[in-house]
């Protein structure tokens, strides 16, 4: 997820992965997968800057290099699920 901000000040944050595009007509303009369109203040090559800065963390948080506390505060671990086998009948 990723913050950009509206002409109008406000701010707003966006799954990176649901970027398709992102185009400067004037004003940068991100379209996501869904069609939804977002006018932002970020220029193209801030925004992609922050859209590998963002994967870039998801790997370091997979890989085990960054603790969720140490980047999001107090986190409450979800339980783990237990799968049980469908019984047939």
């Amino acid at each position: 997820m990723i913050p950009v901000t509206r002409l109008d000040g406000s701010v707003v944050v966006i799954n990176a992965d649901l970027i398709e595009t992102i185009e400067r007509h004037g004003d940068t303009i991100v379209t996501l997968v869904s069609g939804t369109r977002f006018v932002v203040r970020e220029d193209i090559e801030t925004m992609v800057s922050n859209v590998v800065q963002f994967r870039a963390g998801v790997l370091r948080l997979v890989e085990g290099e960054v603790d969720l506390a140490d980047q999001f505060g107090n986190v409450i671990p979800l339980a783990p699920v237990s799968r049980r086998p469908v019984e047939e009948g």
